[in-house]
């Protein structure tokens, strides 16, 4: 019996899971669980995960893990190779400081864009059961906050292959999926991202990339 992964393959958090599985070679069955079409909310999903979000991953045991990060500590404990969380305490320390830096500066802001903005997502301005109003004005902050995101990846890439250490991690899938998604909203990466852009194409000729 193999894990089972809640996906869905037009979003960005289930696509991080995908990659982390594909890089570490975790066969698994795939269940498409349709947000356009609210099934997220239906009964049956809120008992495989009551917040209803995606990505989800039912192990053999039968226990649901339901974040990406806790994913991927699962997948790091049962196939260490490749290390995808670093293999020295300082190595582990940047991995996640970066990953959650990334998390907060670069995903978040483009939340805060498509979900206060997007007519489609009307009274849904965060994940979730529970049903909230847009408000125009986090729009506007998220999106201020993305420039600045960028700038601060090109800087850190510079001379560097790698955004947290020296071989590819979870802050390297976690970055690519954020760089991609900020197209949703109409934010790329300007000419002066050398080193960013350079950092991208190398990860996105990755095979797992494309999972």
């Amino acid at each position: 019996m193999k894990p089972v992964l809640y996906d869905y393959t037009a979003a960005p958090s289930p696509r991080r899971a995908r990659i982390l599985l594909a890089e570490k070679g975790i066969e698994h069955e795939n269940v498409q669980v349709d947000l356009a079409r609210g099934e997220q909310l239906s009964d049956d999903y809120k008992k495989i995960n009551p917040a209803c979000t995606v990505p989800a991953l039912k192990l053999e045991s039968g226990t649901i893990l339901t974040e990406n990060l806790g994913i991927a500590a699962w997948a790091e404990a049962v196939k260490p190779e490749p290390p995808l969380l670093g293999t020295t305490p300082e190595e582990k320390g940047l991995v996640l400081g970066w990953n959650a830096r990334i998390e907060f500066e670069g995903f978040m802001p483009i939340a805060e864009v498509l979900r206060n903005t997007s007519k489609g997502m009307a009274d849904r301005a965060l994940p979730g059961p529970v049903n909230l109003a847009q408000i125009p004005e986090l729009a506007e902050r998220g999106a201020v906050r993305l420039t600045r995101f960028f700038d601060v990846l090109n800087e850190r890439l510079k001379g560097r292959n790698y955004i947290a250490i020296d071989g590819y991690s979870l802050a390297d899938i976690t970055a690519l999926v954020c760089v991609d998604f900020a197209k949703w909203v109409k934010h790329e990466p300007k000419p002066e991202h050398e080193d960013l852009k350079r950092w991208h194409a190398a990860v996105s000729a990755r095979p797992s990339a494309r999972a």
